[in-house]
């Protein structure tokens, strides 16, 4: 037992997080405003200049519909709305982008794990990039056109997102993941690229890659470091420790996932054994049809 005067223990030092508000309001600022300034600047250019005149400025609201050019301003309108909110996100997208592109020259992503009881630039880029994503993420996927995600992901650099693939509203899964073609990631299903260790503890930042036709049936959780394997099928709330991997080809259930036996899908989903037997056949119909298809592209 130690005595109250001994200091042979000492308690490893931990460093606190430098907030850098300077930085979060700055990106935020930039970011928010200028996405609204290039918008306005477009659909206040068409009201002003063109719909002004033919349409409010007419005579009667017969004209409105009787006079070809006024009619045509006049139904103009939802495209030039459409084309402002477009814009909007595009520049929300490109500016996110030359933001990440900074930070990644400054201190480059890379898997690992990033201390936080010393000094660290990766640390402190690192939440920088985690609050710089926030507000283009959920201006997409919250968004009127949420499809759109991926391309925003991709353009600006925090994953790749293959075609066809489909993602839901989560807190996370925006960085340092690889998804690959006709996957959906269900409603809270969190690819979770990083983890905190404890309430102040380390950061354990790895990769997350999911293969061709990758469900996640909602609910479920993903660790950094784990691989997906192609028609991996999760129930929901299943969930992945770090760094684990599926052969693929199977449905997965529980917390941790484990592989789950014909038997135990029958009871799950309520269906037959022939059931199982034509869906299998179906996908195997769908893989040979898309291979026709690459090989006639070629």
């Amino acid at each position: 037992m130690l005595d109250d005067d001994d200091d042979s223990y000492t308690e490893v030092p931990r460093e606190k997080i430098k907030l850098q508000f300077h930085w979060y309001l700055s990106i935020f600022f930039v970011i928010y405003y200028l996405s609204y300034v290039v918008s306005g600047i477009i659909f206040m250019t068409y009201i002003i200049i063109i719909f002004v005149p033919y349409v409010l400025l007419v005579d009667s609201v017969i004209m409105v519909f009787t006079n070809l050019d006024s009619l045509t301003v006049f139904l103009a309108l939802p495209l030039v709305i459409i084309i402002s909110y477009l814009s909007r996100l595009f520049v929300v997208g490109l500016i996110s982008r030359i933001f990440w592109r900074f930070t990644e020259y400054r201190s480059p992503t890379k898997d690992g794990i990033i201390p936080r009881n010393i000094g660290s630039k990766t640390a402190n880029y690192y939440h920088i990039r985690s609050f710089m994503l926030k507000y283009g993420k959920n201006s997409f996927m919250k968004g009127v056109f949420p499809w759109l995600a991926n391309w925003f992901f991709n353009f600006v650099g925090t994953g790749i997102i293959n075609k066809g693939s489909t993602l839901e509203e989560s807190v996370v899964t925006d960085k340092n993941i690889n998804v690959g073609r006709n996957c959906y990631i269900g409603v809270n299903s969190a690819l979770s690229s990083h983890f905190v260790e404890g309430t102040f503890g380390n950061i354990v930042f790895f990769e997350i890659k999911l293969g061709d036709n990758v469900t996640l049936g909602g609910f479920n959780n993903i660790a950094p470091g784990c691989e997906l394997s192609d028609n991996s099928y999760l129930l929901p709330i299943a969930a992945a420790t770090k760094h684990n991997k599926t052969k693929g080809n199977n449905y997965y259930f529980g917390m941790p996932f484990r592989r789950i036996f014909k038997k135990k899908i029958m009871n799950y989903l309520k269906v037959s054994e022939e059931d199982l037997e034509r869906a299998e056949e179906l996908r195997v119909r769908q893989e040979k049809e898309k291979l026709e298809k690459q090989n006639k592209a070629k």
